[in-house]
Parts: C-alpha cells; sequence; structure tokens
C-alpha cells in the first residue's frame, strides 16, 4: 500500500512550493512598480508580438478572455497600454505605450535579479536542462489537458437499391 499523504513531496508539491517563493519574491517588488498580479506578462507580450487581441493573449497564457479583459482594465486606466476597436464590434486590439514599455522595462530588470537570485548555484548546462524540463512538463500537461477533438460523424447509411434487399422489391 502507497503511503497516505506522499503528494505533499512530490513533483506537483515541488513545483507548487518554487511558484510560491517565486511569487513571494516577486509580488512586492511588483507592486513597488505599480504593477498587479498577472499584469507584467501581458506587457512583456505586448513588447515580444506587438499590438493584439485579448483572445490572443487569453489563448497563450491558457486563461480565459475575462482575466485578461480585467487585467488590460487596469493597465489601459494607468496609461500603460490603448486599446482601439479591431475589425468588428466585439473585437479590441491592445498595444504598449511609452508609459508601457518603461514599466516593462523596469520589470524586466527585476526578473533579471530574481532570476540571478532563482539560479544561484546552477551551471549553466544544469539552467539550460531546467529549462528544457520545464517547457517538456508544459508540454506534457498542455497536451493531456487539451479537448479531445470532436469524433467525426459517422458517414450516412446509402439508401439500398431494390435488388439489394434480398426479400425483393423496394424497402
Amino acid at each position: 500500500m502507497e503511503q497516505e499523504g506522499r503528494s505533499l513531496e512530490d513533483m506537483h508539491m515541488l513545483l507548487y512550493r518554487a511558484y510560491h517563493a517565486q511569487t513571494n519574491y516577486l509580488r512586492p517588488r511588483m507592486a513597488q512598480l505599480g504593477l498587479g498580479p498577472g499584469q507584467p506578462k501581458l506587457l512583456a507580450y505586448l513588447a515580444v508580438h506587438g499590438t493584439s487581441t485579448q483572445h490572443e493573449m487569453a489563448a497563450f497564457f491558457e486563461v480565459d478572455d475575462a482575466a485578461i479583459s480585467r487585467m488590460l482594465d487596469l493597465l489601459r486606466q494607468a496609461g500603460l497600454v490603448r486599446t482601439t476597436r479591431g475589425q468588428d464590434r466585439r473585437t479590441k486590439t491592445v498595444e504598449l505605450t511609452a508609459t508601457g514599455h518603461g514599466a516593462l522595462a523596469a520589470w524586466d530588470s527585476v526578473c533579471d535579479n530574481e532570476q540571478d537570485v532563482m539560479l544561484a548555484g546552477l551551471s549553466a548546462e544544469e539552467r539550460a536542462t531546467l529549462a528544457a524540463l520545464l517547457e517538456r512538463v508544459h508540454e506534457n500537461l498542455a497536451t493531456a489537458s487539451a479537448p479531445a477533438a470532436p469524433a467525426a460523424p459517422a458517414p450516412a447509411p446509402h439508401p439500398a437499391a431494390p435488388h439489394d434487399n434480398p426479400q425483393g422489391g423496394a424497402r
């Protein structure tokens, strides 16, 4: 029989604890920059991808559109992004402002420092291995949690010709 409570020491707990230690390190620094949870990643996304839709960002970060919308509203109010109407009434495009680029530069500096702390004592090879393993972990979990493709409908049966009926005549 397996030990009860073993999940306290398994891989998911190691990731969970590392994530929370990272969050505890970054949140006060994020607040000093006037940024809230989730906002820095949107600034970084826009810097890399340029003008984007809320839906594109939600798909990339694997969250719902409403969560992105709430974060963008706060970023827009702070003058870090600007939104414009997209090709239809329901779509908005988002882009960084000059102030947003400045906030992202400050955030990138915080992340550089955090990475130095997080990876202290790891060789360049170990850092590369860790990055590759985390990418594979993400891919495995994303694949496993992706909705299954809908099954193709069964082809409709072809009506039988009158001569196909062994009793004779049409069906």
